[in-house]
């Protein structure tokens, strides 16, 4: 399996973003084509060392690589990533990999 996560940035304000994801962005990107699996974090994200500059977590799973990167290629894409610039303004870093079991 491959998973694309997203590690939204702390935003001075949190419940609009919360709100946001909750109503608007993750409908739009649960109709990803080939999307098989969606889990988002719930509470506060922590790191091993530190303070974490993260707030939310969305972790996507896929078939392949290959599936996720002609995702946003779509229409259904296009909507997700041109919705990312509504809420996310504190930013977003995007991971993609496959996944083993070990």
């Amino acid at each position: 399996m491959a998973h694309l996560v997203a590690l939204y940035k702390k935003p001075s304000d949190e419940k609009p973003l919360d709100d946001y994801y909750a109503s608007t962005h993750a409908p739009l990107a649960k109709t990803l084509p080939g999307l098989k699996s969606y889990e988002i974090s719930a509470g506060p994200v922590a790191m091993a060392q530190g303070d974490s500059p993260y707030h939310l977590v969305a972790m996507l799973g896929f078939d392949s690589i290959d599936v996720i990167k002609s995702a946003p290629g779509s229409p259904e894409g296009q909507a997700t990533a041109a919705d990312l610039g509504d809420f996310a303004q504190a930013g977003v870093d995007l991971l993609i990999f496959d996944t083993k079991v070990a």
